[in-house]
C-alpha cells in the first residue's frame, strides 16, 4: 500500500475541501490515488468541491486586458499567484497583475508574460516577502468581431478571482456582440462547463461521473429501481 504522507493528505484537503481525517481515510481506501480519493469523498457526500480539483492552492488574481484591432479585437486573461489572500489586496500587487494582463496581449505563452513582468515581480517579492508567479493565461483574437469578458467578484477594475473570455467572430454590431458575449461568459463562470455541447464531452468523463453519482445514490439509500433514472436526471 502506498504511504499516506501528510503532504498527500494536505493536497487532497485543498482540492476537496473535506476534513483532514476524511481525506486520510479516502487516501487509505484508495491506495494513495488522489483522483480515486476525490471520487470516494464525493460518493460519501464529504466533498462538494469536485470542480476545485484543478484549482491551485495559492491565492492570487486574474487580470483581463483587451485592445481593438481594426474590425477585430484581442483580449488576454492572466492569473498571477501569491501566497496569501492579503497580498491580493495590495495595490502594488494589483498593478503588477494588470501589467501581466497587458503583457498577455503581446505574448502567447505564460513564459513570455512571466519574462515581461519578471523584474516587477522580483522587486515585489523582495518588498512584500511572499513568492509570486505567473501561473497561467488565456489569449483570444478575432479579425472581425469581439472578445467579450466577464470578471466574477471583481475586487478592482479588470481584476478578480474568476475571469472568462468569449471570442465572437461576426460582422455585427460590436456593442451587441459584447453584450451577448458577456452574458455567455457569465454562464461559463457560473457553471464551469467541460465542453461547448454534450456531444463533445469525453465519454470517459461521463462514465466516471455516472459511476460517482450511482454510488452516491446507493449511499443515500435510494431505491435500487430508481437509481438509473436519478442518475440520468443528474
Amino acid at each position: 500500500m502506498a504511504e499516506i504522507t501528510a503532504s498527500l493528505v494536505k493536497d487532497l484537503r485543498e482540492k476537496s475541501g473535506a476534513g483532514m481525517m476524511d481525506c486520510k481515510k479516502a487516501l487509505q481506501e484508495n491506495g494513495g490515488d488522489i483522483e480515486a480519493a476525490m471520487d470516494w469523498l464525493r460518493t460519501k457526500g464529504l466533498s462538494k468541491a469536485a470542480k476545485k480539483a484543478d484549482r491551485v492552492a495559492a491565492e492570487g488574481l486574474v487580470a483581463v486586458a483587451s485592445e481593438a484591432n481594426g474590425a477585430g479585437m484581442t483580449a488576454a486573461a492572466v492569473e498571477v499567484n501569491a501566497e496569501t489572500d492579503f497580498v491580493s489586496r495590495n495595490e502594488l500587487f494589483q498593478n503588477a497583475a494588470r501589467n501581466a494582463g497587458r503583457a498577455g496581449l503581446k505574448n502567447e505563452t505564460v513564459e513570455g508574460v512571466a519574462a515581461a513582468v519578471g523584474d516587477e515581480l522580483t522587486n515585489l517579492i523582495a518588498t512584500i516577502g511572499e513568492n509570486m508567479v505567473v501561473r497561467r493565461m488565456a489569449r483570444h483574437s478575432v479579425d472581425q468581431g469581439v472578445v467579450a469578458s466577464y470578471i466574477h467578484n471583481a475586487i478592482a477594475p479588470d481584476l478578480g478571482r474568476i475571469a472568462v473570455l468569449v471570442a465572437v467572430e461576426s460582422a455585427g454590431d460590436q456593442e451587441a456582440l459584447k453584450d451577448m458575449g458577456r452574458k455567455i461568459a457569465m454562464h461559463i463562470a457560473a457553471t464551469s462547463p467541460l465542453s461547448l455541447s454534450s456531444d463533445d464531452l469525453d465519454p470517459a468523463a461521463v462514465e466516471r461521473e455516472r459511476s460517482v453519482l450511482t454510488e452516491k445514490a446507493k449511499e443515500e439509500g435510494k431505491p435500487e429501481a430508481m437509481i438509473a433514472k436519478i442518475v440520468d436526471g443528474q
